[in-house]
């Protein structure tokens, strides 16, 4: 009997050993398959393509995503407390008419400009916490309502026409200003031969990670996220903080803003129209990096840089821009089925 006992041991164990493997290798597929992918793809443009290698296209693909992945990180705090902020496009393009309306048609510095910008991003946030948290719409109607109406307005603060630099204004006078050098280094510029807007997006992503990481404050966020009712009733004011995370949002925006307006040197109505989709995609690409299933800072960041090289390689292999569309879109799905559906099985 001791001996039949003991041979049966190791083949009952051997099923369990199976599974713990199966286990293992779907975890791990979870918790590093999104970063495995961004670097295979990096890896077959700099393989494919030479002139992807070069610091400076490398440097640029960083550039062209520092809008989307500041406007991104502002989603992910609204994330954060169980949200989404849709408005986030409109704030941006906001920020580039304050901008050229302020420098351009009132003759201010770019110093004056920029308080405007930041301003402006504020109380948008504001508007959206008044909807959110006083009002109690839902998050996606109230910032897709805020969307319409910046919209709106942006277009009646300029007229229906972009701002340009000696343009003639509907009184028929000449507009006196123009935008100052010291404002488009935003952008154009570099220190220590890293354009001055990756500076920016990586000092918003360290403060971000910082904040919602590291801090009270963040794991409060998060606590709401998960459960508001539980939240409130251990005595954390929840209007507040969520209140808190969409103004934070709304200035978020209004920084990309500024970038975008030193990037094209005027007030173009249509700025900021295409960064709403960017913003929101990497921050839910963002959600399944290291199978957190939850957004997170770094998470965004890394979802903007695969943005990015997806974008740049496409681009130098001479594919269509609508090819990019598909291929971008194939990735957020991917990252969905990440966050969502291996992850759920993993938990279950």
């Amino acid at each position: 009997m001791t001996t039949t006992q003991s041979s049966e041991v190791p083949a009952k164990a051997a099923i369990p050993s199976a599974t713990s493997t199966a286990v293992r290798v779907q975890n791990a597929v979870i918790k590093y398959g999104f970063i495995f992918v961004t670097v295979a793809l990096f890896a077959y443009f700099a393989l494919s393509e030479g002139s992807f290698r070069e610091s400076a296209t490398l440097l640029d693909t960083l550039r062209y995503v520092s809008v989307a992945a500041i406007l991104g990180l502002g989603v992910t705090l609204t994330m954060a407390v169980g949200g989404m902020d849709m408005s986030v496009g409109a704030v941006a393009g906001l920020g580039v008419s304050v901008a050229a309306q302020t420098m351009v048609v009132y003759n201010q510095v770019g110093t004056v400009a920029i308080i405007a910008v930041l301003a402006a991003g504020a109380l948008a946030g504001l508007l959206n916490a008044l909807l959110i948290v006083v009002l109690k719409i839902p998050d996606m109607l109230a910032t897709l309502g805020t969307m319409f109406v910046i919209q709106g307005s942006k277009l009646i603060l300029v007229d229906g026409q972009s701002i340009t630099p000696g343009m003639t204004e509907s009184d028929g006078t000449t507009a006196p200003g123009r935008f100052t050098d010291g404002f488009l280094r935003i952008d154009r510029g570099t220190l220590l031969g890293i354009p001055v807007s990756v500076l920016i997006f990586g000092a918003l992503t360290v403060a971000a990670w910082v904040f919602l990481a590291r801090t009270r404050w963040g794991r409060v966020l998060y606590a709401i996220g998960a459960n508001p009712e539980a939240a409130r009733l251990a005595g954390i004011r929840v209007g507040g903080y969520r209140a808190l995370a969409y103004v934070i949002s709304g200035v978020l925006a209004s920084v990309g803003g500024l970038i975008l307006a030193s990037r094209i040197g005027q007030g173009d109505v249509s700025a900021g129209t295409s960064q709403l989709l960017e913003a929101v995609a990497v921050a839910l690409v963002g959600t399944s990096v290291l199978g957190r299933g939850r957004p997170n800072v770094w998470g965004t960041a890394l979802g903007a840089v695969l943005i990015g090289i997806i974008t740049t390689g496409l681009t130098i292999k001479g594919l269509p821009y609508y090819t990019q569309d598909v291929v971008e879109g194939a990735v957020l799905i991917l990252a969905l089925v990440f966050s969502f559906t291996l992850s759920k099985r993993r938990t279950a």
